[in-house]
Parts: structure tokens; sequence; C-alpha cells
């Protein structure tokens, strides 16, 4: 199990992703400077804007230090974390780590007053169980390289993806109450 994940804090809901980590039991560093990576075993990039996420990750100097990251060690992004994780965005104000073969769409599955929760088939997470997955201003997963996993799809599109160390959702799970993905995130990388 991960024991020092971090979550980086540079803007969106990283408050709620460290208080799941801390849910269960482990110790979770808010990074807010490249430097402080080097405290950390896994990294959750979270939801929120991501244009300004996009400024800040510059800002701040991120891009070269998450890449070279998530070569050794687990990331997942969540929604906004999604679309930086992905190789491609419909988007050119965005500027994507590609580290995860996915093309991304963002806001497709609608605006903010679309948005919705729904119960997706969870067999990745074990039980059979589903899932229930808040989608905020969504972005849409177009496509996806052969070496990726679809580990939930929602009307036909993947939702939950990945490849190696790296976990793309299109949903915000750290709004629920399950902690099954946070779990998967610590425990099966």
């Amino acid at each position: 199990m991960r024991r020092h994940p971090g979550v980086l804090a540079l803007q969106g809901n990283f408050a709620k992703h460290q208080e799941m980590l801390e849910s269960l039991g482990v110790t979770t560093r808010l990074i807010k400077k490249p430097e402080e990576l080097a405290d950390c075993d896994g990294l959750i990039l979270p939801g929120g804007e991501s244009t300004t996420l996009t400024k800040l990750l510059r800002l701040y100097g991120f891009y070269e230090p998450l890449r070279d990251f998530s070569r050794n060690f687990p990331i997942m992004g969540t929604c906004a974390g999604m679309i930086l994780v992905a190789s491609q965005v419909d988007d050119d104000r965005v500027k994507p780590l590609q580290i995860i073969n996915i093309a991304v769409a963002r806001n497709a599955y609608g605006r903010q007053i679309d948005s919705f929760i729904t119960e997706i088939d969870a067999a990745c997470l074990g039980n059979g169980a589903s899932f229930r997955s808040i989608f905020i201003r969504a972005p849409q997963i177009q496509e996806t390289g052969p070496e990726v996993d679809v580990l939930m799809e929602y009307g036909g599109r993947p939702v939950m993806v990945r490849n190696k160390n790296v976990l793309a959702l299109a949903f915000h799970p750290e709004l629920t109450n399950d902690s099954r993905i946070h779990r998967y995130f610590l425990e099966d990388f």
C-alpha cells in the first residue's frame, strides 16, 4: 500500500481527496511546489478547471517534474486531472502532460447545470458492485490507445481507464463516501 501519496494542491478539489486518503489511514501531503514530489510515492491530480491548472502548472514549473514522477510512481487524474494526464485534448488552451494515451473532450457531458450522479458497474473494484459516480462538467474520453485498459464505462464510453501506473477518471470519486477507487489507487499499483 502506498504510504505517502500526494495531492496536487494548486487549484480544485484537492481537500476532498486528502480527506478520503486520510480516512484510509495514510498520511497525505498537499503538493504546491515541484520539489515536494520527492516526498511522495503516488500523486492525485484533482478536478478543478483545466485551463487554470494549465496556467498554474506552467507558472510553477510542474510539467517536466510531473512527467518524471509518472515514470516511477502512480498518478490518478480525476475530471480536470484526467484532462491533464491525457495525450490529446480538444482545447488548445490546455497543455496535457501526455502520460496516458487517451484523447479527451472537455465538458463533453455538459455544462454545470447538466451535472449528474449515476451508478456504474464497478467489477474492476471487486464484488461486482456498482460505484456511485458524480459527473460535474465532466470530460469525455473520445479515444484510447491499444495499451489502455478500460476499467469502467458509462453510455458505451470509457470513464475510468488505466495504463501501467496512470489511472484516469471522468468523474469525482472523492465526493462520495465510497473509498474503493482511492483504495485501488493505493493498493493495486
